[in-house]
């Protein structure tokens, strides 16, 4: 039996302190190719490189309940700017570390060793999938093509986030 795909809500956040809306080619990239899917974008937020901000505006959509899937662009480096990761981490409720494995393993063919400075992450926060993308374009290009799309679509056998949405939602409200 095929299963049915079930669009969910994304949020795009972008860390820099240098993009607008009209220049962020990456988080325009994630929000373009999440709506081409079928998912809906629920916001698209600049925020500048600080882990206090980056934090507040993670903790504010991870209590959304309107909000399935964040996907963040930048701020994965190693230079001490690069501070998403740092924001993320008293949100995450189960970290998620074969998206940052993998996602290291496909950019080696591109990059080679270099991929090793990249700090991309994923976690579940609460109800809430939270995924950390480089800020190149190139780099979100290879998470969302690579990765994203295929495990935000319920269609993707044998197994996929969308999937495990209903049962995440249903175990941490202790709903039957």
């Amino acid at each position: 039996m095929d299963r049915e795909f079930i669009p969910v809500n994304v949020a795009v956040l972008t860390v820099s302190d240098s993009r607008t809306l009209e220049t962020d080619t990456s988080g325009k990239y994630i929000a373009d190719q999440m709506r081409a899917q079928g998912h809906a974008i629920a916001a698209h937020v600049i925020v500048i490189d600080s882990e206090i901000k980056i934090r507040a505006q993670l903790a504010q959509w991870i209590a959304d309940p309107s909000i399935d899937v964040v996907i963040a662009t930048g701020g994965t480096g190693v230079t001490p700017r690069d501070v998403t990761p740092e924001a993320l981490a008293p949100l995450i409720t189960k970290p998620i570390p074969g998206f940052g494995e993998l996602f290291r393993q496909l950019s080696y063919a591109d990059i080679g060793a270099s991929t090793i400075q990249s700090r991309a992450d994923a976690a579940l926060c609460g109800e809430t999938y939270v995924f950390l993308l480089p800020g190149s374009t190139g780099g979100v290009k290879l998470g969302v093509d690579k990765i994203l799309i295929s495990q935000l679509d319920n269609r993707t056998r044998p197994c996929n986030f969308v999937m495990l949405l209903p049962r995440i939602k249903n175990e941490r409200t202790g709903r039957a």
